[in-house]
């Protein structure tokens, strides 16, 4: 058994966080609810019943364990297409950390900056 096979199984057991399928051979999976149906999934009761027989795809296959993880997610469409978004006007959603009509920029700072560092030197010579 790989990563990527499609396996059929019977469903043993079902717990809150998902569904137990045996493959055959004493091998056993787990199905996680967030794998059970694209979208969300209250209870995974309304998607299987312990005796189905399910054909999963294995999804992972923990080398120190040996857990098995299962979909069957992956054996269906989405409900809703995928379509890649519209590209945007990058013009029209410029964010500004100040306002956009005032263009100080570092002159205000470099006109400081004389009287700061010679407020900053008196206070060092007074230490």
């Amino acid at each position: 058994m790989r990563i990527g096979d499609h396996v059929h199984g019977t469903v043993t057991g079902i717990q809150p966080y998902g569904a137990f399928v045996n493959l055959g051979n004493d091998i056993q999976g787990l199905i996680h609810i967030s794998e059970c149906h694209y979208g969300f999934v209250k209870d995974i009761h309304d998607y299987l019943s312990v005796g189905d027989e399910i054909d999963v795809v294995v999804l992972d296959i923990d080398e120190f364990t040996g857990k098995i993880s299962l979909s069957l997610r992956c054996l269906e469409e989405p409900q809703v297409p995928l379509v890649p978004m519209a590209p945007q006007n990058e013009d029209h959603h410029k964010h500004y950390w100040t306002s956009r009509n005032v263009h100080e920029g570092f002159k205000p700072i470099q006109k400081r900056r004389q009287a700061w560092a010679q407020e900053a030197l008196k206070e060092f010579v007074a230490k």
